[in-house]
């Protein structure tokens, strides 16, 4: 066969045949694809398709998730078969390209000779009709995709078509949860430490949605230009358990996480209690050098609260329980019922106790029960199960209509929220929320709220919640942790000895240049709002410890950030040549609607004790971590090293580990930032 023969046959065979692979290629691949996504895909929070790690089980929980399990796995059998098909499809045709059946080859009869023409004529046909096979085949190959393609998208209609009838399934578990409860048998008391028993399903990763809000730290501020500093207090602690679990997995937390004063104040201080309950609070001032800048001083504000004596006020608690699918983990849900346990250790035999549970909807799973029955509200938690979408909105309406309808005059009325905060139906607008139970606190019930959990942990509706609730927003991350927020620091936590506390510093111009408060930035207020007793503050509870920090910059110490003018920054003559500033602090009482004030002089010179040197210095690590968590703006040169020297150097009575865990902390910090 001539070279201008062959090269004929291999033009004309080549492009079909390419055409044809790719097109078959194609659609095995796109089948195989859908086939790979559909096993690999997860769905949005709280969709009752995803089968999730679950840590308590009962028989018809089982039945639940077995014919949800089902429903979801039968067409991605089918997905896998159809592409499978393809695939053999592709193979066979392949098959037949690469080893084409001659009828001319493996003949034992002779051929006749034939004249050249007849030949070549021949020649030309063969390669134009096995080209009309080709295209044949790859237009079957095509219409089996399309069809392939077909079947899936019903299969996928038929799915979503049964989406609902999975999430009613989830609706009708808690409906039984919410009529079974209330003629539960008794339960034993749950042991402390996750017991459960938890299903080998795969659970639901964490997804990095962390919400938190930003705000700028405080700059440094004129005295000239404004003399008055004026701020909300501040006795939530979430911020530094929340850090705190960060570093102990190897991260640094997220900027707008770190609040410094929430990691001061999550310490106990040595501060000298009130003598008496006609005066709620005692304040202490301290004034220490600057361990970061030289010439500056830090003036430490340590209010401590009175502690209740004798019996304790009635309380009435809804504890409001989220039970969506995001709380189905083990640091979540089983948590928050041990939780709960812990603080029903703390009531009284009379108080009562009432649960709301939300997911898809808001239910009352216990009517107020005496906490002398503890086996019924026992039973009533454990027998609570996660899944479905968040109705929070509609849990918190309902919880308030059932403590109103059980309100106690003189007493405690409040809402336990438990929570990831990812609530995504109904109301689920932070500026919404915030007005509904700004509006609710004046019915005398506060919202408290203790967040659980990472991966979609919603701390920036939380803090709205509490602070516009009256109430202390608390991050649970152990078991430990709850036993700090629930047992030691109950008292403080449900028991308000004072509302609406507002502090307010004047600096005096003739000896301060410059100061900045450390943290508090989403509690300041105007100069105003100091006496407008209808400007809502921070609540103080029983015992509470509450610690702010200036940093000043003294007149003439050389050490300000701003350039001194040559007409403006002469100090007038002034009396109080011997004082900082003044210190003024407002609150209410429980019951009452008008406010007090209290006042007091912050001296330049002052006899410091050594234990409340001690006690300065340590919160003063504390803060200048948190400085240097959130960027170190102002700390300059100052590193972990000497946070952790400080630390160190002024831990002081620890009886329950904090201060040394601190410690360890902040070497995990400058590991984590090494890295």
């Amino acid at each position: 066969m001539s070279d201008d023969l062959k090269n004929l046959f291999r033009q004309m065979d080549e492009q079909p045949r390419m055409e044809a692979k790719n097109r078959a290629l194609e659609a095995a691949l796109a089948e195989f694809d859908q086939a790979q996504s559909e096993k690999t895909s997860e769905a949005d929070q709280g969709n009752a398709r995803v089968v999730r790690l679950t840590p308590e089980s009962d028989k018809e929980r089982s039945r639940t998730m077995n014919s949800s399990l089902t429903i979801n796995t039968l067409p991605r059998w089918f997905y896998a078969g159809l592409g499978t098909a393809a695939v053999m499809v592709m193979a066979l045709y392949l098959g037949l390209e690469r080893h084409p059946v001659d009828p001319l080859q493996n003949s034992s009869e002779p051929v006749a000779e034939v004249p050249q023409a007849t030949v070549t004529e021949q020649l030309v046909a063969k390669p134009q009709a096995r080209q009309e096979e080709k295209a044949l085949k790859a237009d079957s190959i095509a219409d089996t995709g399309a069809r392939l393609q077909d079947e899936r998208v019903e299969a996928d209609r038929m799915m979503k078509k049964q989406m609902p009838e999975s999430e009613a399934m989830h609706q009708a578990e808690v409906q039984r949860m919410i009529a079974v409860a209330p003629s539960m048998p008794a339960a034993p008391m749950p042991q402390a430490g996750l017991q459960a028993k938890e299903r080998a399903l795969p659970s639901r990763p964490d997804e990095g949605r962390d919400r938190f809000s930003t705000a700028a730290e405080n700059p440094v501020k004129r005295v000239q230009d404004e003399p008055v500093s004026t701020f909300s207090i501040d006795v939530d602690t979430s911020s530094y358990s929340f850090i705190r679990r960060q570093l102990n997995q190897g991260v640094l937390p997220q900027k707008a996480a770190v609040r410094v004063e929430e990691m001061i104040n999550y310490f106990p201080y040595a501060y000298p209690y009130p003598q008496d309950s006609s005066q709620p609070f005692s304040t202490q001032v301290t004034v220490l050098d600057s361990p970061w800048k030289r010439g500056n001083k830090l003036v430490h504000i340590g209010i401590q609260g009175y502690q209740l004596q004798g019996e304790k006020p009635a309380t009435n608690l809804v504890f409001l329980l989220d039970v969506s699918g995001s709380m189905n983990q083990p640091d979540k849900l089983p948590l928050v019922k041990q939780s709960m346990d812990l603080l029903l250790s703390q009531l009284q035999p009379q108080d009562k106790v009432s649960i709301v549970v939300y997911a898809g909807a808001a239910g009352t799973v216990l009517e107020p029960t005496p906490v002398q029955e503890k086996d019924k509200i026992f039973a009533a938690l454990n027998q609570l199960r996660a899944g479905g979408s968040t109705a929070g909105a509609a849990g918190i309406q309902l919880a308030y209509q059932l403590a109103e309808q059980n309100f106690i005059e003189g007493g405690v009325n409040r809402i336990i929220l438990a929570t990831d905060g990812d609530f995504n139906v109904g109301i689920s607008n932070r500026e919404a929320l915030k007005g509904y139970v700004e509006r609710k606190r004046q019915s005398g019930v506060f919202l408290s709220v203790l967040g659980f959990g990472q991966g979609n942990y919603n701390d920036a509706l939380m803090q709205d919640l509490a602070q516009n609730g009256n109430g202390v927003a608390a991050y649970i991350d152990s078991l430990s942790e709850a036993q700090k927020v629930l047992v030691e620091e109950a008292t403080s936590n449900l028991f308000p000895i004072a509302k609406d506390v507002k502090i307010q510093l004047e600096f005096n111009p003739a000896t301060v240049a410059e100061y900045r408060l450390l943290g508090y930035e989403s509690r300041m207020l105007a100069t105003e709002d100091f006496k407008n007793d209808a400007v809502d503050a921070g609540d103080i509870g029983a015992g509470h410890r509450v610690t702010a920090i200036y940093e000043i910059t003294p007149v003439d110490a050389g050490s300000g950030v701003y350039p001194t003018s040559r007409y403006s920054d002469t100090a007038p003559e002034t009396n109080f040549s011997s004082e900082y500033g003044y210190l003024k602090m407002r609150y209410k009482l429980p019951q009452q609607d008008h406010s007090l004030e209290l006042g007091q002089a912050v001296p330049i010179q002052s006899r410091v004790s050594a234990e409340a040197a001690q006690e300065a210095s340590f919160a003063t690590a504390v803060a200048g971590f948190g400085q240097l968590l959130k960027g170190g703006k102002y700390t300059g040169s100052w590193s972990y090293d000497d946070a952790l020297q400080l630390a160190l150097a002024n831990r002081g009575h620890d009886p329950y580990g904090y201060r040394s865990e601190l410690v360890q902390l902040i070497r995990k910090a400058k590991l984590a930032d090494a890295m």
